[in-house]
Formats: structure tokens, C-alpha cells, sequence
């Protein structure tokens, strides 16, 4: 019996099938405490770029703890790893100039942001501006605010009242954007919210021309754009960010994750100029009173800087963009699995497996089963909103890799089609 509560779990479940634990990760491959070997299908929970194992990593963090572990950063007090991993990061944004304001994960990244945006429309004179319009199936975390935003209901329910001011568009249409704008009043809509990918709602990639169309939509009502790259920052589509890749340039953006491959909790909001202005060019403002205990934590940031170390010497930027053809060549013979409806994948290093939702009608419970079974066969996926799973590997897997998360794939779903017809 366990005593630890686990996040997005079902506990009934868990406590009759027990615990799956690991003890310890190489590579793109982890071991659990019975010594069975997986494949990281991925990355945990969209994070570990690097992959496993990075002792330069933890050397950097135990270094930093061995100086100055930590200390608040509010007011005007900073420690050097934490203002040069703004300076860095701010390098690699889309939107020049950018100022960044760190959190400790992406659910406190979400909050931030909207605070903020509503903030920004209350000093510049339009406070009635508070409207946060987002997208069917997106998925900004579980705090309040990412609740109250997120695109799919089931993760409202039993919750009671959200926070209000929020409204939802089809995932897909700019012009759905376009026709909420003018419902609301776009004098009342203060953000738009957008994932470049839909990661935990699917893996849903932005059609082509989309993330361009929502951002001239935006620009033409002054409202401003946020572009949530929680999952798809450092690396994971082939360059720094999404926004960089398509050449857009969002008012926020969103990170978490990648900026530390996981090794310790980081996240935070990369702020444009136009935001920036009313708070830093003029004293009106005052002390926006807003930030977390760890908000920019020294060793959390000197992990971040071991971790962008590696990724820039060994190229793994790169090698997402690489991954995006290998990805989608071995897991394409999955496709014809009379359990698989379609592969997504074409957009970095990222792919659903999709389960045919036909299937999943008669029979809800079997993309789980597949999931599990395929622990069996050496590789950890999860399930998805809509019953895909989910493929997001560490950014150093080979191709033989990417093949050994296939193999295992496909003989979790040949498990799942006997079971069904016995």
C-alpha cells in the first residue's frame, strides 16, 4: 500500500496494481527497482531533452548549492546563474528585447502570464479587457487559471466555479478566432492563448498558415498573443522555440521543461516589449505583486545553463528537427495495425500513435491497456486526451532507438487485438 498520492491518477486503480518505480535512467532508457529495462517513448513528461544520466548537470547544481543555494529574488536582490539565464534566454526568444520572468513550472508560468496580461490592460488605460480566449483540446496545466483555460472539460469536473472571463475556439480555425472576437467585442478581449502544438490534448499540429493567421488576427483587434511553449521550448521542433520556427513573434511565451531537461523544476514567462513598457519605462506602476518562493532559483538556474551547455555542444536543436522525419518513418508501419486509426507526426520531435477512436467507442479502456502492455515490451508511453500515445523521446535517441519503441509498440497492440478477440 502507498501512501503517496499521485498526480493525474486513478488511486483505486493504483493501489490494486501497485507502483511502478524507477530507480534510475541512461541515455534515452530507464530501469525500474526489479531491474527491467524501457524506452523512454517520452521524455517523462515532455522534458528530458538531454536525456538521462547528465552528471554535469547535478555537478552544477551541487556547486551552486555549495555556495549560495538559494534566495529570494524579490525586490531588486539576484543571483548571477539566475541574471545570466535571463540574459541567455532572452538570446534565444523570438521577440527581441525580451525581458523573462521566472517561475518554477509551467501551471505557475500560466498563472503568471495572465495575471499579467490582465495587469497590463488595467494600466493602460482599457481595464475592461480581461477576456482569455484559448482552444478546443488545449492544455495549459492544472492551477487555477490553467484549469479555468484549459480546452477540454474533463479535466473541470467536480472542481466547482472557475475563474471567469474566459471563452474557447475550435483548435483549428482562425476563423473561429476572428467570429468570437466579434461576439465578445474585441474591446473586452484581453489574450489569446495558444499552444504551437497540442500537446497533452493529442499531439494536434498547427495546420499549415494557422499560428500566422491567429497572430494577424490578434494584431489587427490589439489583442495580445501568448504563445504556450511549455512543451515545445529547447529543442523539441528543431529550434529554440515554435515561435522561432515559423517566424512569429508572440507578446508572451510560456517555457518550462526543456530548460532544465527536468534535472530540477524551472519554468517561466518570456515578456515582449510592448507588455514590458508600462511596468519598466515608468515608475506609475509600482511593485507588480506577483512571484513565487522560488522565482528565479540560483540553483535551479545553474542546472539550466549545464543543461542549455549541452544541448548547444551537442546540438540536439538540430537534432529535433532531425527527429521529425526519423520519428515519423518508424512508427509509419504502425499505421496499418487494424488498431490504429492515423500517425501525427511532421512538426519536431513529436507523434501520436492514435488508437481508432471507432474502436474506442465500443471499448474506452484501450489505449490504457496498450499503454500498459506495453511496459511489457520495454517501453513507457502514455495516453493522451482522444486515446493516442503519446511519442516525445529524449532528443539523443538513435534511430535504432526510435525503432526499439516501434517494435515494442507494435507488440503491445498485437497483444491488445488477440485479448479483444478472445
Amino acid at each position: 500500500m502507498t501512501r503517496f498520492w499521485h498526480p493525474v491518477a486513478d488511486m483505486h486503480a493504483v493501489q490494486a496494481s501497485g507502483e511502478l518505480i524507477l530507480e534510475r535512467g541512461e541515455g534515452v532508457h530507464v530501469w525500474d527497482d526489479a531491474g527491467n529495462r524501457y524506452v523512454d517513448a517520452t521524455a517523462a513528461l515532455w522534458y528530458a531533452n538531454a536525456g538521462y544520466g547528465r552528471a554535469e548537470i547535478a555537478d552544477a547544481a551541487a556547486a551552486q548549492m555549495r555556495t549560495l543555494h538559494a534566495y529570494s529574488h524579490y525586490g531588486d536582490v539576484s543571483s548571477r546563474p539566475t541574471s545570466e539565464l535571463a540574459e541567455r534566454v532572452s538570446g534565444y526568444a523570438p521577440m527581441p528585447d525580451a525581458a523573462v520572468f521566472f517561475t518554477s513550472g509551467g501551471g505557475e508560468s500560466i498563472e503568471t502570464v495572465v495575471k499579467l496580461v490582465r495587469r497590463y490592460w488595467s494600466l493602460v488605460g482599457e481595464p475592461e479587457r480581461t477576456v482569455i480566449i484559448s482552444r478546443e483540446r488545449a492544455y495549459h496545466g492544472l492551477a487555477g487559471y490553467g484549469t479555468s483555460i484549459v480546452g477540454t472539460e474533463v479535466f473541470k469536473v467536480g472542481v466547482g466555479p472557475l475563474a471567469g472571463g474566459t471563452a474557447t475556439v475550435a483548435w483549428d480555425s482562425p476563423e473561429a478566432l476572428e467570429t468570437a472576437i466579434a461576439e465578445l467585442g474585441a474591446d473586452r478581449v484581453a489574450a489569446f492563448f495558444c499552444e504551437p502544438i497540442i500537446g497533452a490534448g493529442g499531439i494536434l499540429l498547427p495546420p499549415d498558415g494557422y499560428l500566422q493567421a491567429v497572430q494577424a488576427i490578434c494584431r489587427e483587434h490589439g489583442i495580445l498573443f501568448v504563445a504556450d511553449e511549455v512543451i515545445c521550448g529547447y529543442g523539441r521542433v528543431g529550434d529554440w522555440f515554435a515561435s522561432n520556427r515559423v517566424g512569429i513573434e508572440p507578446d508572451a511565451l510560456t517555457f518550462a521543461k526543456g530548460i532544465t531537461s527536468g534535472y530540477v523544476p524551472l519554468g517561466g514567462v518570456v515578456v515582449g516589449k510592448r507588455i514590458q513598457e508600462p511596468f519598466w519605462e515608468t515608475g506609475a506602476a509600482g511593485v507588480w505583486r506577483h512571484g513565487y518562493t522560488y522565482s528565479g532559483h540560483a540553483s535551479a538556474a545553474a542546472a539550466a545553463h549545464a543543461n542549455l551547455d549541452i544541448i548547444e555542444r551537442e546540438g540536439l536543436v538540430a537534432r529535433g528537427l532531425e527527429l521529425e522525419a526519423e520519428i515519423a518513418e518508424a512508427l509509419a508501419p504502425l499505421v496499418e495495425h487494424e488498431l490504429v486509426s492515423e500517425l501525427r507526426a511532421g512538426f519536431g520531435a513529436v507523434a501520436a500513435v492514435q488508437v481508432d477512436p471507432a474502436i474506442l467507442a465500443d471499448d474506452p479502456g484501450l489505449s490504457d491497456r496498450i499503454c500498459l502492455g506495453a511496459r511489457t515490451h520495454g517501453v513507457l508511453t502514455r495516453v493522451l486526451v482522444g486515446g493516442g500515445l503519446q511519442i516525445s523521446p529524449p532528443l539523443v535517441i538513435t534511430r535504432e532507438e526510435l525503432d526499439e519503441v516501434a517494435s515494442g509498440l507494435a507488440s503491445a497492440l498485437d497483444d491488445a487485438a488477440l485479448a479483444r478477440q478472445a
